[in-house]
């Protein structure tokens, strides 16, 4: 919570900085936010590369078919919650925002920084994905241990950078881009926007978390709304940790509390962490619309030329890191090559998307307690005993 705060802070100082300081301090932070979107741009591929071969890699094994069911439901809530969202925002948002203001003219108006320095990527984002997927697969099927473990030590290293020098520093890169906004006199229609697109996102979050435990609900043969209730314990302690892997602990006891039998909650609650990210992927969709909305060189895609994002999205946001916007800071390389997003756009993206985390991240662990009881269900009281997380 105290990062919303910092966000909230960095976008008060922006549009002040903006409308009413100097021209070099404006410049001084147009500076700070080109440099920062450097190193930004650079870690994208390398956190993707480390983060989901390790991931892939630390699938628990010879688990069949529990395994196999939690993924299937994992990855079937995320994609339709992708959809829904997509749905929802290309209806809403342009009839709501009433159609905002371009925010790529701040490009064109704002004053320029004092200095500019390019740090190309090692390598691409599908090629880090491609590498991603051959090593976490490989590793998982060789039990290479020392390939692991380089790859999960890499995935520590990109943690601390996020945790230590990106997370921190993210406010005074949205200050900047703010200033820019404020100093091409289109921050009000953006600012509009967020209002509506973080209003729309809570409400579908909600919509879908009734949705998945109607489902589990007709399962268990239990009202839809206890079981609601029963995992609010859960809700509420993700939005103040912003963490699905820190919310853990309370995500098992409330799945325990609905009647999950202590072997499956075990088993799934622990892997929905990394792998259930429907929350997450609503608020992502939603804010692309919108961002597509302000943005007059970003035009809405078709739900079919979308569906491929939603797809990939739903695998790159595997094993995101456990913290503050790390699903987000996966998705970045996607939102350009796939649906074309500029350096302003990526940033208006993250700055929507921080101010929403902890209600996706909610979202999040609270499907997983639906996930656990349809998994529950089907599960064989003998294998659900024997397959433990290994």
């Amino acid at each position: 919570m105290k990062l919303i705060v910092k966000l909230i802070s960095g976008i008060v100082l922006g549009i002040l900085v903006g409308l009413f300081a100097p021209e070099w301090v404006t410049r001084v932070l147009l500076t700070f936010k080109g440099l920062f979107g450097q190193l930004l741009f650079f870690t994208i591929p390398l956190l993707i590369l480390f983060y989901i071969t390790s991931g892939i890699a630390g699938l628990p094994r010879d688990s069949g078919r529990l395994l196999g069911t939690t993924l299937g439901l994992a990855y079937g809530s995320t994609l339709v919650a992708g959809v829904l969202a997509f749905l929802a925002a290309t209806a809403l948002v342009p009839l709501l925002t009433g159609g905002a203001l371009s925010a790529a003219e701040a490009e064109g108006t704002a004053p320029a920084a004092f200095i500019s320095v390019e740090i190309p990527p090692l390598f691409g984002i599908m090629s880090a994905l491609a590498a991603a997927f051959i090593f976490g697969l490989g590793i998982a099927a060789s039990r290479a241990e020392n390939l692991r473990r380089l790859f999960d030590e890499g995935r520590d290293v990109i943690r601390a950078l996020l945790v230590g020098v990106i997370i921190p520093l993210l406010p005074f890169y949205i200050a900047g881009v703010f200033a820019e906004l404020a100093a091409a006199g289109t921050v009000f229609a953006t600012l509009r926007t967020f209002g509506v697109v973080l209003a729309m996102s809570i409400a579908l979050h909600w919509v879908w978390i009734v949705v998945l435990f109607v489902i589990a609900g007709l399962r268990a043969g239990a009202s839809p709304f206890k079981l609601i209730g029963g995992m609010l314990p859960a809700y509420f302690t993700a939005l103040g940790t912003m963490s699905s892997a820190a919310t853990i602990p309370v995500t098992l006891q409330a799945a325990r509390s609905n009647g999950v039998r202590e072997s499956v909650a075990a088993f799934t609650v622990p892997l929905c962490a990394t792998t259930h990210l429907a929350g997450s992927t609503i608020t992502i969709v939603s804010c692309a619309v919108a961002v597509m909305v302000l943005q007059d060189g970003l035009a809405v895609p078709s739900l079919l030329s979308m569906i491929p994002f939603i797809l990939t999205l739903g695998v790159v946001m595997l094993a995101a890191p456990g913290v503050p916007g790390g699903a987000v800071m996966a998705a970045v390389g996607l939102l350009g090559s796939m649906l074309g997003f500029g350096e302003t756009a990526i940033a208006l993206m993250i700055a929507l998307y921080m101010a929403q985390d902890s209600f996706g991240t909610a979202c999040n662990v609270t499907g997983d307690g639906a996930i656990a009881l349809m998994v529950d269900s089907v599960a064989p009281a003998d294998s659900a005993a024997s397959q433990g997380p290994s």
